[in-house]
């Protein structure tokens, strides 16, 4: 009874968790899934080796069907022993997206019980972090794998804490283990902000134990995580190196190339061109969204009633209402902030922001800076280029940081700080002396609300003008032959977003102005702890709840097949389908995208990591109408939309072929003369080759005739086997996509070295004669993290159960040795 006693608040907590998150997904109880577009692009591009997966059992690590080839490694890739990953499935064990917002949940309530908060605030607590709109939103446009980075955060720096406070043997298990889910998850961009927070609560227990003069502990401490550390790489060992393998290769590794392909200089120092990386950079004055959340308008989807004044506008130009509510949503495009593409603001909550404040009067630890300071950080940083000072310092000087874009995403942090301090503030609101929590109280709300009455005050200064305003200004007068119409509608506009500005502010004082109220009655002895708590975190988690739903809610759940088949066959997909030979496939009007993919091998595709080359060929050649690269491609359809719009299918006879001879080698020394060799390449029968780079000894020209033939004779995603035919020495081109590691060629079984030739493709020299060559996909780097992932699961294993034998043994008897905790 003593145990179930001590644990039934958190089991309760945890059930609680499982309801809220089925009830907020509920139609996942009726079989159905959220459609996510970011994840139906990814089904897109592994189709290919997901069925290859399900038809062999085995796992290929290379496909064909995304830009003309490239590693699976960031596309979902199963990877040997690896046990963090089953244990992650078990924790998931909800149907998807109700199982990462019950993560959001589980890892939060464990930080805060590690921050000494009681079971109901922890509670009402780990729903508002997981109800901030932008871990919400995430799981609505389908970035699964942030999400999933995400959720493990709080359980990090939950372990850190606990080390940090001298529970080395229970916060280094919970470090090790979090440490090893959080990486697994596969969202590196989310493990690297992670860092910045933990860097700082180290640097906080730092000064700490130096006050203390432990120097000791802090290396101790410093020692408990080297071991968790090393242990959780060790763990997703396959995943990483196959993953930092990689890197060079995609697009967040530097370019080789010294020149732009309008001819220009290339001065970047960064993995990433600057306007790439700050792309989506948050407006300085937009992140008071953070507790008002539409005073820039919301997002790029924002709806608009019959009560706007856009549908008024339409309205008095004589359309009928269904006509003005056509218009009102496709047009009335009310976000007018600073990024290109806002899903959803990044609102954590008016109450989670008040409470905030309220514990940075009312709560006497000073861990609570460490969290302040995370928030402040993270803000300055997603300002991105709005904040150059600190943004290219970081860019120029702080490794890794170049190599991820989206510079606002790093406002996690700030959803992660700011409900910690809140819960903070809420619970030693009701440990303080009466006095202290009157003037706490009093400070914090009169700060709150003063900013929401200062934002009323000032809200001349802002212009309420959106980016394409005046360009849809200028087409709707030139529609309508009237610049009234145009200006008209703009203003029009303009009285909405002031009206979304107006509405939110006065929703924010509103139930800021409640949260004081019930902490007032509180301290005024007429509202009970518990009911307090209670009332409060309704309100709180209320205002998200309801915020969250104008963007995901049940309208976007379908069929379950539906998501598993994103894609339909169009009728160039089933004239294309009819050829059964390998080539490939060029959609023009959907390069960036993944439905190409679902059913063809393709040089389209969808992802942030794609390989840099490919896309080089594309800015550098292809983009300028090169079609002899389309055709060192083996691309054999052109999928082209016609003036209706409608899509029609486009053999090129010219396509080179799975594999062709070539007559004669043109030797360079550099990237920029490979590229610029492809201008005027006859690649049917010349060859790029770069001697500066591969010191292969290959011929300046060979003998072709007639009679040489080499053809493609099988073909796997990781296996390809060709037969070539010459009277003569020949050099080979593969219209197959060069990756440096792991493709294993061989002539008649014995191993051979291939070369890339024409910037992408892969070459090789086959002496005369009739031959087999055999290429095979066999990944050392996958063997040699498969081995150290096992081995160091079997160490974590041996350390979970010790860790648990020490931390439960039995006292030792009187004058023996104490119980270490």
């Amino acid at each position: 009874m003593k145990i179930i006693s001590k644990y039934y608040p958190h089991l309760l907590a945890v059930l609680g968790f499982v309801l809220v998150s089925l009830i907020y997904f509920y139609p996942v109880m009726q079989g159905k899934q959220l459609y996510q577009s970011d994840i139906a692009q990814y089904t897109g591009m592994a189709k290919e080796q997901n069925d290859f997966r399900a038809e062999t059992k085995e796992e290929p690590f290379w496909t064909n069907s995304a830009f003309g080839g490239m590693p699976t490694y960031q596309l979902g890739a199963n990877y040997p022993n690896d046990a963090v990953g089953a244990l992650d499935d078990v924790l998931r064990f909800l149907p998807r997206p109700a199982d990462y917002i019950f993560l959001y949940f589980l890892g939060f309530y464990g930080l805060l019980l590690v921050l000494k908060v009681d079971p109901l605030k922890a509670f009402f607590g780990a729903l508002a972090f997981g109800f901030s709109t932008y871990l919400i939103i995430i799981l609505g446009v389908g970035h699964n794998a942030k999400a999933h980075a995400i959720a493990y955060m709080p359980m990090v720096v939950a372990g850190v804490l606990l080390v940090f406070r001298r529970k080395y043997i229970l916060g280094g298990l919970i470090t090790m283990i979090a440490g090893a889910l959080e990486i697994n998850a596969n969202h590196f961009q989310m493990t690297y902000y992670l860092l910045f927070l933990l860097l700082i609560v180290g640097i906080y227990f730092l000064y700490k134990y130096i006050k203390e003069k432990d120097v000791k502990g802090y290396l101790v401490s410093m020692g408990v995580f080297a071991v968790a550390g090393i242990l959780a790489i060790g763990a997703n060992a396959s995943s990483l190196l196959a993953t930092s393998e990689y890197a060079d290769f995609s697009m967040r590794g530097k370019s080789e190339l010294t020149f732009n392909p309008d001819g220009s200089k290339n001065t970047t120092t960064s993995a990433m061109s600057y306007d790439y990386i700050t792309e989506y950079s948050y407006g300085i004055a937009e992140s008071l969204n953070l507790f008002a959340p539409r005073l820039f308008g919301g997002s790029n989807s924002e709806h608009l009633g019959s009560e706007s004044k856009v549908y008024e506008f339409i309205s008095m130009q004589g359309a009928t209402p269904e006509e003005a509510r056509g218009f009102t949503e496709a047009y009335a495009k009310t976000y007018w902030g600073d990024q290109p593409i806002v899903a959803a603001p990044a609102y954590i909550g008016a109450v989670v922001f008040f409470l905030a404040i309220l514990a940075l009067f009312n709560d006497k630890r000073k861990i609570k800076y460490a969290f302040l300071a995370g928030a402040i950080f993270s803000l300055l940083l997603s300002w991105g280029k709005n904040f150059p000072l600190m943004t290219d310092f970081f860019i120029d000087f702080v490794p890794m940081y170049d190599k991820f874009r989206a510079v606002s995403s790093i406002q996690v942090i700030i959803e992660l700080c700011l409900p910690v301090l809140a819960i903070m503030g809420l619970q030693s609101f009701f440990k303080s002396e009466k006095d202290e929590q009157f003037k706490s109280l009093k400070l914090a709300g009169g700060i709150s609300l003063g900013i929401i009455i200062l934002l009323f005050v000032a809200k001349g200064m802002f212009d309420f003008v959106g980016p394409y305003d005046a360009q849809m200004q200028q087409m709707f007068s030139q529609a309508q032959g009237s610049d009234a119409f145009g200006s008209g509608f703009v203003e029009a506009l303009r009285a909405d977003r002031k009206s979304l500005y107006n509405t939110d502010l006065l929703r924010s004082g509103f139930l800021i102005l409640m949260s004081v109220g019930f902490l007032f009655l509180h301290y005024k002895n007429k509202l009970s702890h518990t009911l307090t708590v209670i009332l409060i975190g309704l309100f709180m988690v209320g205002d998200l709840f309801f915020i969250d739903k104008n963007y995901v809610d049940s309208k976007g759940f379908v069929s379950a097949r539906e998501v598993r088949e994103p894609f339909q066959e169009t009728p160039s997909d089933q004239q294309i389908l009819r050829d059964t030979s390998v080539y490939r496939v060029y959609e023009i009007e959907g390069r960036l995208q993944a439905r190409t993919s679902y059913f063809h091998k393709s040089l389209s595709g969808y992802s942030a990591v794609r390989p840099r080359r490919i896309e080089q060929l594309f800015d550098y050649q292809i983009g300028k109408g090169n079609l002899n690269v389309l055709n060192m491609l083996n691309t054999k359809y052109v999928i082209q939309v016609d003036e209706k719009g409608q899509e029609y299918p486009v053999i090129n006879p010219d396509a080179n072929g799975n594999a062709w001879f070539v007559k004669e080698v043109k030797f360079v020394n550099s990237a920029d003369e490979e590229m610029k060799a492809l201008d005027s390449l006859d690649t049917k029968n010349q060859a790029v080759f770069n001697q500066k780079e591969f010191k292969n000894p290959i011929s300046k020209t060979y003998e072709k005739d007639s009679t040489a033939t080499i053809f493609l004779k099988a073909y796997e995603p990781n296996y390809i086997k060709y037969v070539s035919k010459n009277a003569n020495k020949g050099l080979a081109v593969f219209s197959e996509i060069y990756y440096p590691k792991g493709w294993n060629v061989t002539i008649d079984g014995k191993s051979a070295d291939h070369f890339r030739v024409d910037y992408t493709l892969r070459g090789l020299e086959i002496p005369a004669g009739k031959h087999t060559i055999e290429f095979k996909f066999e990944p050392q780097v996958v063997k040699t993290g498969s081995t150290i992932t096992l081995i160091s699961s079997i160490l974590m294993l041996l350390l979970l159960v010790g860790g648990i034998y020490f931390e439960n043994r039995p006292l030792a008897p009187k004058g023996g040795t104490p119980k270490n905790n």
